[in-house]
């Protein structure tokens, strides 16, 4: 959270993010480029800019796959949450990288082309109408022009400036440029591979962003599936017993299939609000009370339980919700209420603090 745009709010825990990633990768590379070559086993040893193109493309791929498994990871094991703090860096880096990538394919492939180069990967191969032999690099390009818009409005201003529904689809744009990716390699790279080495690495990276985010839903579907009873009225929704609320975390509630309620409990205070975060939608009741405040899991945003609205001098808030206790029971009105309305926490004797 920030007062005002920077074009990066630098803290120790970015600076390690970001120290680890990028040595990550420098070692990638430098076993790639100066160490693989040594173990060729071809008549005619590939040439070093060949290896360096490789190096950065494989490179994206692996990166762009991990970046894929980090959201499913989070929802799976909140121990993989530090990964998420700071993924659209590694975005950026990714994005980087892939430019590099192209440099040096460009600089090898095209360097002596009668025509420019640039213009030379969309006129040389127009056979668009086999399988075998697709001019493969057109779906790179596509590939690229969609990391680069990613990377260009990862920073806030075009997540308040676009509204976060629309930037977050936006970004859902990643899908679109992985499957690309994978479809370039595989009519690329792939077809001329030795051995089963790279094939197997692209197959099983691709089994393992589905199968995270498979079980990812099959955990979202049992949230949205869950059943609790309705009074007579309609407007209000068995939430439970107090007691199930463990102390700073939440409980959540499925409401419709499309809105949650998370409920805090802060000693013997409970509190229903919003389970979507004002920031990047993130979700809220996975998170826990910090310093008074629920505190998103995704990046740190923080709200206050009673009214929804962020500590000064910030102004996100979200919806509030009425509960009440009822027979030992936590009863919640699933009418929400405009962000930033006040409401009156419900206090149960029948927990303890701490507990």
């Amino acid at each position: 959270m920030s007062v005002k745009y920077v074009p990066v709010i630098w803290n120790r825990t970015k600076f390690v993010y970001d120290a680890v990633v990028l040595a990550t990768v420098g070692a990638y590379l430098g076993i790639y480029i100066y160490v693989a070559p040594m173990f060729q086993t071809v008549t005619r040893p590939i040439d070093w800019d060949i290896y360096k193109a490789q190096a950065f493309g494989t490179c994206v791929f692996f990166l762009l796959t991990f970046i894929l498994c980090i959201g499913p990871m989070a929802r799976l094991d909140k121990r993989f949450l530090p990964l998420l703090y700071n993924r659209r860096h590694l975005g950026v880096i990714t994005c980087v990288l892939a430019y590099f990538h192209v440099d040096n394919i460009l600089g090898w492939y095209n360097a002596f082309s009668p025509i420019n180069r640039y213009v030379s990967v969309f006129m040389v191969n127009t056979s668009f109408d086999r399988f075998l032999g697709f001019p493969f690099e057109i779906l790179g390009v596509f590939a690229l022009l969609i990391l680069t818009i990613l990377a260009v409005t990862s920073h806030d201003f075009w997540l308040h400036f676009l509204k976060p529904t629309l930037w977050k689809f936006l970004h859902m744009g990643i899908y679109l440029a992985y499957a690309l990716i994978v479809a370039h390699v595989a009519l690329g790279a792939l077809q001329s591979a030795a051995g089963p080495f790279m094939t197997t690495a692209v197959g099983a990276s691709v089994a393992l962003v589905v199968t995270l985010h498979l079980l990812a839903a099959r955990n979202e579907h049992l949230i949205d599936t869950q059943q609790n009873d309705v009074d007579d009225t309609g407007k209000w929704m068995d939430a439970g017993d107090p007691k199930d609320v463990p102390d700073k975390r939440a409980r959540i509630i499925s409401i419709t299939d499309d809105e949650r309620v998370a409920i805090f409990r802060n000693g013997k205070k409970l509190s229903a609000i919003s389970n979507v975060c004002a920031h990047q939608n993130g979700p809220l009741g996975e998170g826990k009370i910090v310093y008074g405040c629920v505190t998103c899991p995704w990046h740190g945003y923080q709200y206050r339980l009673e009214d929804g609205k962020s500590p000064p001098p910030f102004t996100e808030k979200i919806s509030t919700y009425r509960l009440k206790l009822e027979n030992g029971r936590l009863w919640l009105n699933i009418e929400a209420l405009p962000p930033g309305t006040y409401v009156e926490p419900v206090v149960s004797p029948m927990v303890a603090e701490g507990s």
